[in-house]
């Protein structure tokens, strides 16, 4: 008797677990209609039916959901780190201008045109550093934000998510995109829990 009450409670989850499949494919196929048709065509049953099955359980929620709040903390330490440099910056000009009007009210009239060519010079050459400098930051925040992308494909890649693997091609990369998009959707509907309406 007890095997066949495990029977039938195996045969309930599976027809709960189908129930739900379903539900999630059709709401990923409503939500696929929102996206232009050049990416519709890109996004087949049989992909939606895998991303359906992937998002059964509720992990891959939790996980884009904590991919989410990394991806955040990251951008918003890279804002801070190019905003301090700025800062330095700034600073760095206001103390050379200062240091050049000091010079000039020092200096004796007939070297005047000397001092300030050669503090025109000394002016280009820390413009030039800034630019450098900032040129450099702004290529670490790429690099970074680039890695970031990578870990992000790679996570979702080895939770079996339909559609994610590492790639920099641009329509591959927006087309992920677009999945993650779906995902967060389902979740501000609520499906993951399966228990809200879709």
């Amino acid at each position: 008797m007890e095997r066949y009450a495990g029977a039938l409670e195996e045969a309930m989850d599976g027809a709960r677990q189908q129930e739900r499949h379903y539900q999630l494919l059709s709401a990923l196929q409503g939500l696929v209609k929102e996206l232009p048709s050049s990416f519709q065509q890109r996004l087949s049953y049989t992909t939606l039916s895998d991303l359906a099955l992937a998002l059964l359980d509720g992990t891959v929620f939790e996980i884009v959901q904590g991919l989410l709040e990394i991806q955040h903390l990251t951008e918003k330490s890279l804002y801070n780190q190019r905003l301090r440099l700025q800062n330095e910056h700034r600073v760095l000009r206001q103390a050379l201008r200062q240091k050049h009007q000091e010079a000039q009210q020092a200096c004796r009239p007939h070297n005047l045109p000397v001092l300030q060519a050669a503090q025109q010079r000394e002016l280009e050459a820390v413009e030039h550093r800034i630019r450098e400098e900032q040129r450099a930051m702004d290529q670490k925040i790429v690099l970074e934000l680039d890695r970031k992308v990578a870990d992000q494909q790679s996570t979702l890649e080895k939770a079996g998510v339909a559609g994610f693997y590492v790639t920099t091609n641009p329509q591959e990369l927006t087309l992920q995109m677009n999945l993650l998009e779906l995902i967060r959707k389902l979740q501000q509907r609520g499906c993951q829990t399966g228990k809200a309406a879709l």
